[in-house]
């Protein structure tokens, strides 16, 4: 099977199996996502989902959130990762966004990458989730997926790189969705220390399957 072929095969099976797929993150606003988005960095969402409700119940927007010290933010995500970071980027990035943008979150890259804790994923995923922009976010589980079906070469070896060969090759169209197809297959069944090939329908087109399960 060619890389072509595989890549038509998975996408046929993830259009028919999961039309409509969206992220796990629970927010109400185009920032509170940005907010649950910086917080999962290196967490999970069941944890960041544990935490937002408070969090935004008392800074429900960028102009609340902008007027808090990071020490007020620190104590209702402390059980997240990273959390003295994050809780400063929090504060600092909702200051930016009120006074550089009305407090309002922006669709350009260039002005989401300049906010403090927001990197190429994050962006991306505000991109595509708030923005319905054709952007792949890779994380590690996109990164690993990718990889393990060998939708990518052993020389993209970096997420930049696996987003490129993606964007390449997946229709404009499905890319928001493809995203999280990839994501939520490396969170439930591709999983990191041992996939459960067992349950997985694509084993049969998986060039990985044999190294786990020889």
């Amino acid at each position: 099977m060619t890389r072509k072929e595989r890549y038509e095969y998975i996408l046929k099976y993830f259009r028919e199996q999961m039309p409509e797929v969206q992220t796990e993150l629970e927010f109400g606003s185009v920032f509170q996502l940005l907010v649950a988005v910086i917080l999962s960095a290196q967490c999970t969402d069941k944890r960041i989902n544990q935490v937002t409700p408070e969090l935004f119940r008392h800074y429900p927007d960028a102009k609340t959130m902008a007027k808090a010290k990071t020490e007020d933010v620190l104590e209702y995500i402390s059980s997240v990762s990273y959390p003295n970071a994050k809780a400063e980027h929090l504060v600092k990035m909702a200051r930016i966004l009120v006074e550089k943008h009305g407090g309002e979150v922006p669709s350009d890259m260039n002005l989401l990458l300049d906010l403090p804790g927001v990197g190429r994923k994050t962006a991306n995923v505000i991109q595509s989730v708030a923005f319905g922009k054709s952007t792949m976010a890779v994380d590690t589980h996109v990164f690993r997926v990718s990889h393990r079906l060998e939708l990518v070469t052993k020389k993209d070896d970096t997420p930049y790189k696996v987003e490129q060969v993606l964007v390449k090759n997946i229709p404009a169209e499905d890319i928001p969705r493809a995203h999280h197809w990839l994501l939520l297959h490396g969170r439930y069944i591709c999983t990191s220390r041992r996939p459960h090939c067992e349950k997985c329908d694509l084993k049969g087109v998986c060039p990985s399957v044999s190294a786990y399960h020889p």
